[in-house]
């Protein structure tokens, strides 16, 4: 998870250049999730320089794999019946309040753009 990286009130993206990204299982316990991501890191490097494409291949699988046992890809971790808004631009999502809200008080802590009513 990108410690920059807004999360949704409800905890389920992460905002990443004003784009969601599902969030990893929060369910998951911490030994499960570190094992994981130190899976997915291994997996990465393995992407890194010339490789041959099998091993390229391979590894992107491995990519793949371990980021839907992390839950950040295929069916949702949660159990609401709510939508998957991964991969979407937040303000074309019902978090589009939520977010605008949020990059005014970033502009406003950054002493940036004046605030302009909606």
């Amino acid at each position: 998870m990108r410690p920059d990286a807004p999360m949704t009130p409800d905890g389920r993206y992460l905002v990443v250049r004003g784009r969601l990204w599902r969030a990893a299982n929060p369910a998951l316990p911490a030994t499960v999730r570190q094992e994981l991501v130190q899976q997915l890191m291994s997996a990465r490097r393995a992407l890194r320089g010339t490789r041959p494409a099998q091993e390229r291949a391979d590894a992107r699988r491995r990519v793949d794999a371990v980021k839907t046992a992390l839950g950040e890809r295929g069916p949702v971790w949660w159990t609401d019946g709510a939508p998957d808004y991964n991969r979407k631009l937040a303000r074309n999502t019902p978090y589009a309040d939520w977010y605008e809200r949020l990059e005014r008080s970033q502009a406003a802590a950054a002493g940036g753009e004046r605030m302009q009513p909606r």
